[in-house]
């Protein structure tokens, strides 16, 4: 191994970032999909020349080479036991052109980044995957992804105009370029001739043609994209639209040209219900005839995990409702782009539903707020429902289509294989509109019989859907899972003319060597996955990635799916007895997985099974504690007015003295005492802000905490303790805070770093100082605090919680008169009210403040964290580095939060002053 990584930094050069520790090779092991297997090495990756380099290496060298972005995969295509490459992390430029009609871009950005930034031009990509907020367009062209409603038509193959290639040679060649076809004939002329030849050959193969015009009717994913050879001539372009779905393969897509397609901004769904599936499936084709957008299947699994799974709230009350035995749903969505032309659409749905057999009549909505939790619902079914797997199994996602006349048999058929296999609560669910549907079921891979039991299985659904004139995988691809049936798919004949293409391109066969095409019959029963149980937050994850994309350490260690694939990786090691592993896990785990995490719960808002990352590494974090620690944290706790006082002190005094005398002292004493026990003082910081405590008032409208933060860390004005109050005396309102205010905090710095006595010490204060004041409502000033005393306060009779922010927009604002706007203001929300839901709340806010309040695209946790962003600066640094580079691009009058460490955060991002949102309020509206 250290040969290996020996070999590919000599290759890679000085730029070359290669990862051989065990901690490193293990985390990104794991893709969403139901095999594992380890690399010897990773690689990430920055740019064409460096993939090409790295593939001229690889080839030398005779190891395979796997490309790797946001590893939602499902269907094995991402996991390799050779060169795993990151090309998440380097590939993320963006060129909107013709004003939205057409985007270049990278394939280390997502769908939903790459949405937002066309949603200015009312343009979005035709591939609409339910992983578009975790997926990459790496992966969506690479496995030609699909989606709820873009069919056939808006599909990567028929929307991608040109990709920049690499090739295995290690040339990169452009297909978009004027010449392409003159300059593949150069560069490659065995590889031109050969592309020509094999169109000649399909071209001239009546048999051929049919299959092919059958198989690519529908949604079709299954081996190469032989219909390249039907529907393009030259060679550049044929090239272009076989790697599409070549699974990585082929070449590596280092850029991809999309034509966008409109977005359709006048909506109305609805959820029809019906006795049994075999009644949902016979409806089809009367709704497809209405012309419905999307047509989405849900069976009486389904509906059961989604009653019980996530959030009571997130839960439509259509389902929630719901007694379900055996009943199915088809979730159908109306698209249009005018309200004329949808109110056309429902009233055509209206009548078709109205004459189906259904339990209850469906009203077709056009509320955002419904539309969006079907819509959650839908998208998270797949991990909410392997998520209520047992613990300890595996669950495999297979997907399927087949012409829409002969799905209600599939079905019947597929339920029927599940009894005769004994696979219980599997569940069927999917695309309906397109005769694409995804059954998963779940087992124990840990016996010979077992494998036996999925084998026959598989070879029956194989004979099932090819004997209705199926596809065995319509959008997930081939991958490892169906490599070994493209032949029986096919037939001899186009099986030849895809491994010839193979051959073509990748002559060493150095580029994911079994996926897509596989002789060895026994291929998709080798290297699953065993999940040891670990811990209730580990044993629900079922590596489906949808973390990543909010996860502030990302880019720096590791995310909240690689923390958890660590843990489950620590333990097989220790299972299998092999201690020198575990030791080499847990060693560098104590940095990458605990020290780096910022504990913001942001994972959780993306998870569909509501899994919270952060809470699973502060208990750990507790577990590594020593009693010095853990005492002097309780201390703290007891005597908390006295230390943040004398943090506020050092602050002031740090501001006033030499800067570099300060830094060093700091710097000093994280060499000794360590890296997460000594913060570090840049001169960025600001000085200490005043103290909290108030006189006492009678008749208060509302009981005030206001943050510790405030008074440790000062602010350029008032401060928004100051501000909230003048805000309220303006509206005639009381604001009482508490006796002993200086010695009270929301807990959050304790629960966050794993001291459970300090924090129930000062959660006992906080009770007793909020039930002896007597008032029911509660708020704080500070978002992560405000977090952080609905959690303190949670089951006290009587007491609500809310953010300041929700309190000046519901009670104050409607009591000031119109201020003089600042003509711009960039706002940064942070995780605390992203998860408290107060965005809606600080939006209307900014909007009194500013004319234009613009919310960065990339906007996320900045990992400030309380204090971890001066333990760990590089944390917030890793975090905010994709917000602050379009923040300085954005002219505005005044940039603005609600938490004032993010603030602190955002400006050492930016090298703009980020105030709390409610101080500028106050300033515009004091001579009003």
């Amino acid at each position: 191994m250290v040969d290996l990584g020996n070999a590919l930094r000599s290759a890679l050069g000085d730029d070359g970032d290669v990862r051989l520790r065990a901690l490193d090779r293990h985390v990104r092991a794991a893709d969403a999909s139901h095999f594992l297997l380890t690399p010897q090495a990773v690689v990430v990756a920055r740019d064409a020349e460096h993939v090409g380099r790295l593939m001229r290496a690889t080839a030398g060298l005779r190891v395979p080479l796997t490309f790797r972005a946001g590893g939602t995969s499902l269907s094995g295509q991402g996991v390799t036991d050779g060169v795993l490459v990151d090309v998440r992390t380097g590939f993320r430029e963006l060129e909107v052109l013709d004003e939205g009609r057409r985007v270049r871009v990278q394939p280390g950005l997502t769908l939903r980044q790459v949405n937002a930034r066309l949603a200015a031009y009312g343009r979005r990509l035709g591939p609409d995957p339910a992983s578009e907020a975790a997926c990459t367009v790496g992966g969506v062209v690479a496995n030609n992804s699909s989606g709820m409603a873009c069919g056939t038509v808006e599909n990567c193959y028929r929307t991608v105009e040109s990709l920049v290639l690499v090739l295995p040679s290690g040339r990169v060649v452009d297909t978009g370029a004027r010449d392409a076809d003159e300059r593949l004939r150069a560069l490659e002329p065995r590889l031109y001739e050969g592309l020509l030849r094999l169109r000649d050959r399909v071209r001239g193969n009546p048999g051929s043609l049919a299959t092919v015009a059958r198989q690519f009717a529908m949604k079709n994913t299954m081996g190469y994209g032989v219909n390249s050879y039907v529907d393009f001539d030259t060679a550049a372009r044929i090239l272009a639209h076989l790697a599409i779905g070549s699974e990585g393969t082929l070449a590596f897509v280092a850029e991809a040209t999309f034509r966008t397609i409109p977005v359709r901004k006048h909506v109305a769904s609805g959820l029809a219900v019906f006795r049994s599936l075999a009644d949902a499936n016979r409806a089809l084709p009367a709704l497809i005839g209405t012309g419905a957008a999307t047509i989405e299947l849900l069976d009486a699994t389904s509906l059961r995990v989604a009653q019980t799974h996530g959030a009571a709230s997130d839960v439509p009350a259509q389902v929630a409702a719901l007694q379900v035995e055996e009943q199915a749903a088809l979730l159908v969505e109306y698209q249009a782009g005018t309200a004329g032309e949808l109110a056309e659409l429902v009233a055509s749905g209206d009548g078709t539903l109205a004459d189906l057999p259904l339990t209850t009549p469906v009203r077709l909505d056009g509320d955002p707020g419904e539309r969006a939790k079907l819509w959650k619902l839908r998208k998270g079914l797949y991990a909410s429902v392997a998520g209520a797997r047992p613990p300890g199994t595996t669950a495999l996602l297979e997907d399927i289509v087949v012409p829409v006349g002969q799905l209600a048999d599939t079905c019947e058929s597929l339920r029927d294989l599940f009894r005769t296999y004994d696979y219980r609560d599997s569940v069927i669910f999917g695309h309906a509109k397109d005769g694409n549907v995804h059954f998963m079921l779940t087992d124990r891979f840990e016996s010979e019989a077992r494998l036996a039991r999925y084998h026959s299985f598989t070879e029956k659904m194989v004979d099932l859907v090819l004997g209705h004139g199926g596809s065995l995988k319509a959008e997930h691809g081939t991958g490892r899972v169906m490599a070994p049936y493209v032949r029986r798919q096919y037939g001899d004949e186009l099986y030849d003319v895809m491994r010839e293409t193979k051959r073509l391109l990748d002559p060493d066969g150095i580029l994911n060597p079994g996926v897509v095409l596989n002789d060895d019959p026994a291929a998709h029963l080798k290297h699953l996955k065993l999940h040891p149980r670990v811990e209730e937050e580990v044993d629900r994850c079922v590596e489906c990635g949808f973390c990543e994309p909010v996860c502030p350490s990302k880019d720096l260690t590791l995310t909240p799916r690689q923390r958890i694939v660590a843990r489950r990786a620590a333990e097989s090691a220790r299972r299998d007895e092999d201690g020198e592993l575990v030791a080499e896990l847990e060693e560098a785990y104590r940095y990458d997985g605990l020290d780096t995490c910022a504990a913001d719960g942001m994972c959780q808002t993306a998870c569909p099974v509501h899994i919270n990352t952060g809470d699973l590494v502060k208990r750990l974090r507790r577990d590594v504690h020593g009693r010095a620690e853990t005492a002097a944290w309780t201390v703290a706790a007891k005597h908390w007015s006295g230390v943040s006082r004398a943090g506020s002190l050092a602050l002031s005094v740090a501001a006033h003295a030499p800067s570099a005398l300060v830094t060093g002292a700091t710097d000093a004493g994280r060499a000794v005492l360590g890296a997460d026990a000594v913060p570090r003082w840049t001169p960025d910081l600001p000085a200490g802000g005043r103290r909290r405590a108030r006189p006492p008032i009678e008749g208060a409208d509302a009981l005030y905490l206001p943050a510790c933060v405030g008074s440790m860390f000062g602010s350029a004005g008032l401060g928004v303790q100051v501000s909230l109050e003048r805000l309220c005396e303006r509206a005639g309102l009381k604001l009482a805070v508490p006796q002993g205010i200086d010695s009270l905090c929301c807990g959050t710095p304790w629960s966050s770093k794993g001291f459970p006595r300090g924090y129930e010490e000062m959660r006992a204060r906080v009770i007793e100082a909020v039930t002896s004041a007597g008032q029911a409502r509660v708020i704080s000033d500070a978002t992560s605090c405000t977090e952080g005393f609905t959690k303190v306060l949670r089951g006290v009779p009587g007491v609500r919680v809310e953010d300041a922010v929700v309190f000046v927009a519901e009670q104050v604002l409607p009591r000031l008169p119109p201020p003089r706007k600042l003509p711009a203001l960039v706002l940064h929300p942070t995780c605390s009210s992203a998860q408290l839901g107060v965005d809606d709340a600080l939006l209307a806010v900014a909007r009194v403040v500013a004319e234009d309040v613009h919310v960065p695209v990339d906007w996320g946790c900045c990992a400030f964290a309380g204090d971890r962003g001066m333990l760990h600066p590089e944390l917030t640094a890793a975090a905010t580095a994709p917000e602050a580079r379009e923040v300085v691009t954005v002219a505005a009058a005044a940039h603005a939060s609600c938490n004032r460490t993010c603030e602190l955060g955002m400006t050492r991002a930016t090298g703009q002053a980020y105030r709390h949102v409610l101080e500028l309020l106050e300033e515009i509206t004091r001579a009003s």
